[in-house]
């Protein structure tokens, strides 16, 4: 800017106006201002002048001042200088004090514009002061008594509370209540009958929730909130609904390795191991004669309100044929049935009453093996002698002169052999107890007499 010197013109740079940037130069057209001479060349008759050196010398007074009298917790009006990402930063009339962003609010602040402006008039409070750095460190939620000394009152344990969603993780959503007071909602209290993995299945930052106040740890300042527990618990009623031993319809909604779950009505579901889909068959995935979407009737077998666990079976739904299928597999009736499966070590056989039977090779050779395997395929009719009926293991073991040890009775290490390495899952392998395995031997040495 140009300023008048009493009849000489002289020069007055823009930052030398003013300690502070001065956004419009024409509110200073007109007027007078008290300057100092900082430059002069008379060969070009060039004279420039400060108004901000005249500034900052009384500005050094006041500061000096006001540095002798702060102390912690004094409390004095400022102006906002200039705002950071960390902070802002006060003018205090000669001395620039820091607001961090934490100590804006007790609620959270993402930046400190959303709080205050350039030039904004503040009143803060001191809460740290190094003399010698000059370093003033200041408060503006200090001036209100923090949140939490009246949250036990503001919100007792079983109270509803409403707020908004303002942080998300894997486990949970924290909701602020007010400012600088959150609580948690786990991820196991946002329903009662959905698996809710994230919270981001239900809801989105910013959402306006209702709650329930579950706990309140004032020394840790951390309240845990519920969803759920605004409505009524529906397992609450579960074991008068689904009595042990009723039978009831349900809808097949998912397939595991180990069973299939159905749902009984929205939001209940019940397991189905796979132990309790058939009485005669071995099922190594509830796939094999299951689908999902399948209207099933099942029969509760066990349940547990603490766990939210019901147990059902299919199979239960009909009688145990075994009685049955035992009377008619009698010790040494030879019977006969439909090739399913051709193994290294024997044939497995669809029998009458849908059960299966198998007949090992025993001891033979594998070149042996393989010559008796060539020989047969699925869908090929074959015979042999009964030698156990097992309910357990849904097997009946049959004894065959063509097929078992050239001619020779099945012994029990053979008949063990194959059974321990029939094609199932581990968990489903036929294990004969020693008792049995005697019995099967003297049956077969019965039978070749």
């Amino acid at each position: 800017m140009v300023v008048d010197l009493e009849g000489i013109l002289g020069f007055l740079p823009g930052s030398q106006i003013d300690v502070r940037p001065i956004k419009d130069f024409d509110t200073l057209l007109d007027t007078n201002i008290e300057v100092r001479v900082v430059k002069l060349n008379e060969a070009r008759k060039n004279i420039v002048v400060s108004h901000k050196v005249i500034l900052e010398e009384s500005l050094k007074e006041q500061r000096d001042v006001l540095l002798s009298e702060m102390e912690i917790g004094t409390v004095l009006e400022g102006r906002v200088k200039n705002i950071t990402d960390f902070g802002v930063f006060i003018d205090l009339g000669g001395v620039d004090g820091l607001l961090h962003i934490t100590d804006l609010s007790w609620g959270r602040v993402n930046h400190p514009s959303e709080v205050v402006d350039i030039d904004d008039a503040l009143t803060v409070k001191i809460i740290d002061f190094d003399q010698e750095k000059q370093r003033v460190s200041l408060g503006l939620k200090q001036l209100t008594p923090h949140p939490w000394e009246d949250v036990a009152v503001n919100y007792p344990v079983h109270s509803t509370a409403k707020g908004k969603i303002v942080s998300m993780t894997n486990y949970g959503a924290f909701v602020e209540l007010e400012p600088g007071v959150e609580g948690l909602i786990h991820v196991s209290e946002m329903s009662w009958t959905r698996h809710v993995r994230n919270p981001n299945e239900l809801y989105k930052l910013g959402d306006e929730v209702e709650t329930m106040v579950l706990s309140i740890d004032s020394d840790d300042r951390k309240i845990s909130l519920g969803v759920k527990q605004l409505q009524p618990d529906p397992w609450d009623e579960i074991e008068d609904k689904y009595v042990i031993g009723s039978t009831h319809k349900g809808v097949i909604n998912n397939l595991t390795q180990f069973g299939a779950f159905v749902e009984l009505e929205t939001g209940i579901d019940g397991l189905i191991h796979v132990s309790d889909i058939s009485w005669t068959k071995i099922i190594r995935h509830p796939k094999e004669i299951l689908e999902k979407d399948q209207e099933v009737k099942i029969k509760v077998l066990e349940m547990s309100r603490d766990n939210r666990r019901i147990s059902l079976g299919l199979k239960q739904v009909t009688d145990d044929p075994w009685p049955e299928i035992i009377k008619h597999y009698k010790t040494g009736k030879e019977v006969s049935g439909t090739i399913i499966r051709v193994l290294d070590k024997g044939i497995i056989l669809q029998l009458d009453m849908d059960v299966e039977g198998i007949i090992p090779f025993g001891k033979k050779q594998k070149k042996q093996r393989k010559e008796v395997a060539s020989k047969l395929n699925p869908g090929d009719t074959a015979s042999g002698n009964v030698m156990d009926v097992n309910p357990d293991d849904k097997k009946i073991i049959l004894f065959s002169e063509v097929y078992s040890e050239d001619g020779e009775k099945a012994t029990k290490d053979s008949v063990k052999d194959f059974l321990d390495k029939q094609d199932a899952p581990a968990s489903e392998k036929i294990e004969m107890s020693d008792e049995l395995q005697k019995e099967i031997v003297e049956e077969s040495s019965d039978l070749e007499e």
